[in-house]
């Protein structure tokens, strides 16, 4: 497979929140304002790179019996690196993502391409395919929270553009605006991809 074409599926082709719709529970939970699906998005891709990496290195060594047992292992290895590193670097974001973090060990997409891709592939395909993943996965946890936070804040990095005591539209805020934002996005990508084929 061309590498060009094996990083680049992750943002659009097999987006793992827009395409794949794998990790929505944090995407929902965490996308409140840009900068948590920042560092939500960073934190996963760190953790997918990585692992893909060293489980494509040990692959030959781990019996099939394992194999699962042997890679969770792996990732909560590098997630307890990632929260470790938070705590001491970014105290206020690791508070605000609170438990997502330590919950990226179960987290469906890093699993799901350690076991679909990584077993099965060299060291190099396996760091590009979890670099592209883990890159499409924090632009869209960007722009999901993004959106939320211009729209529900009047805000963007924490930014103020609208005037001192304007409200912005509340249920972006809330839960629900994470799953009408998504809806919306979803759609829009999946017409750019049926128009481009």
């Amino acid at each position: 497979m061309n590498q060009l074409n094996n990083f680049s599926k992750g943002f659009f082709r097999e987006n793992p929140i827009l395409v794949l719709l794998l990790g929505t529970c944090p995407t929902l939970a965490v996308t409140s304002s840009a900068i948590n699906g920042l560092g939500m998005g960073l934190a996963t891709t760190f953790v997918l790179f990585m692992s893909n990496v060293f489980i494509s290195l040990v692959k030959d060594f781990v019996p099939d019996k394992v194999r699962i047992p042997a890679f969770v292992v792996v990732i909560a290895s590098f997630v307890t690196i990632v929260d470790l590193l938070m705590q001491a670097y970014t105290p206020a974001l690791s508070k605000q993502l609170g438990i997502f973090i330590p919950l990226i060990v179960v987290n469906c997409i890093v699993l799901g391409r350690a076991e679909a891709f990584a077993a099965k592939n060299n060291v190099f395909s396996s760091f590009i395919d979890g670099l592209g993943m883990g890159l499409g996965f924090a632009m869209a946890l960007v722009i999901i929270g993004g959106i939320r936070e211009i729209l529900g804040a009047g805000s963007i990095f924490g930014y103020k553009f609208i005037a001192e005591g304007a409200d912005g539209i509340l249920v972006f805020i809330l839960a629900p605006g994470a799953f009408i934002t998504l809806g919306f996005l979803i759609a829009i990508l999946k017409k750019v991809n049926k128009s481009s084929k």
